[in-house]
């Protein structure tokens, strides 16, 4: 069984100012090796899997962007434009800037804040992806039915294996955390549950892929 913390609605602005907090010191890394490296190996997977679903002219949501290499890659191989939401405005202010060395500025538009709160505010897209991200929210499964809710096409997430290496890294990361007394923690979520879900609004899946840690799916509308 997979495991899993329940937060209540009233302690996530605290989660997430401290995740911001969290991840915010690690953008100038993330961008560098993004320029560098480019896509990670289990962030390519993603972007290949929905390529393979056609993307010529899509419109890409990419929730958790980060710095953007992921829905940025996309562009590069035909999606028309890009919307990216982060937390994180020092991970915004990298994407903007790639965005702008890469000649897509006017193809993205960045959002921060919490998609759960932004939802009524961001329009449909034909692609929807979330790169690691339903593992750093306390509210997977309203995350997951919103942004899905959101996808006209394709929607595809990567998330961590539910192995005991990976059980291990969560509990030290966790702990970590709380002797920092930061409320972000990481998550593992019954991603069974999260499957069904979006099943029962058309979705199925068409691709499944992994890494040592990670676990990619995606999924077409019926």
């Amino acid at each position: 069984m997979a495991l899993q913390w329940t937060v209540m609605n009233c302690c996530r602005p605290a989660h997430n100012a401290d995740a911001e907090r969290f991840f915010s010191r690690s953008a100038d890394r993330y961008r560098r090796r993004i320029e560098k490296k480019g896509l990670e190996p289990s962030s390519m997977m993603l972007a290949e899997a929905v390529r393979s679903a056609g993307i010529e002219g899509a419109r890409v949501l990419e929730i958790g962007c980060g710095v953007g290499g992921l829905h940025q890659w996309l562009l590069q191989y035909g999606a028309a434009s890009a919307v990216g939401v982060d937390l994180s405005e020092e991970m915004l202010a990298a994407a903007r800037a790639l965005a702008r060395t890469r000649g897509m500025a006017g193809r993205t538009e960045y959002h921060r804040g919490d998609f759960i709160d932004l939802a009524g505010k961001i329009g449909a897209a034909d692609v929807v992806v979330l790169d690691k991200v339903l593992c750093c929210t306390p509210e997977a499964m309203s995350l997951s039915s919103l942004s899905a809710a959101h996808a006209r096409r394709v929607y595809a997430f990567t998330v961590p294996r539910d192995r005991w290496l990976v059980r291990l890294g969560v509990a030290v990361l966790s702990l970590a955390m709380r002797l920092l007394r930061s409320s972000f923690r990481p998550y593992l979520h019954d991603f069974a549950a999260i499957e069904a879900s979006l099943q029962a609004v058309g979705f199925e899946r068409y691709d499944e892929r992994r890494t040592f840690l990670w676990m990619m799916r995606a999924y077409r509308r019926r």
